[in-house]
């Protein structure tokens, strides 16, 4: 017993301490940071939501607005219901976002910077508000 141990753990620490010089992989060059802001309770949702309302008139976003800056970017927006509020904003490269939103009085927005970050949010329900940040390189 004590000796098959002993075999599989000098095997395990031979190939181990192989693997880097036999099977080295090449670094990933690209990535991506994203965080997602959803309010826990009514009056944290409200708030963002009079925030993202206030951006939009600052901005002069009335619905549904897609802005972009950069080359190969998608972005799409669907809404099933009455006040929402939707908006997708990409500076960059090879961004890629969709926003549906199925209910009432729904805020969302997403920000993508850098390049090739994917994002996708489906929203149901009323009242609902939240943001997503991405940045990619």
């Amino acid at each position: 017993m004590t000796r098959n141990i002993l075999k599989l753990l000098t095997v395990t620490l031979l190939v181990g301490g192989l693997t880097p010089l036999g099977f080295a992989v090449p670094a990933h060059a690209g990535g991506r940071i994203s965080f997602d802001l959803a309010p826990g309770n009514a009056a944290d949702g409200d708030l963002l939501s009079t925030g993202l309302r206030a951006y939009s008139l600052y901005r002069g976003l009335k619905d549904a607005d897609i802005r972009q800056l950069g080359r190969g970017n998608a972005a799409g927006i669907a809404q099933n219901g009455g006040g929402n509020l939707g908006f997708i904003r990409q500076r960059g490269t090879g961004h890629s976002a969709t926003l549906q939103q199925n209910g009432n009085n729904n805020a969302y927005g997403i920000f993508q910077y850098g390049r090739n970050t994917d994002t996708n949010v489906v929203q149901d329900g009323n009242n609902g508000s939240g943001l997503t940040f991405s940045y990619g390189w």
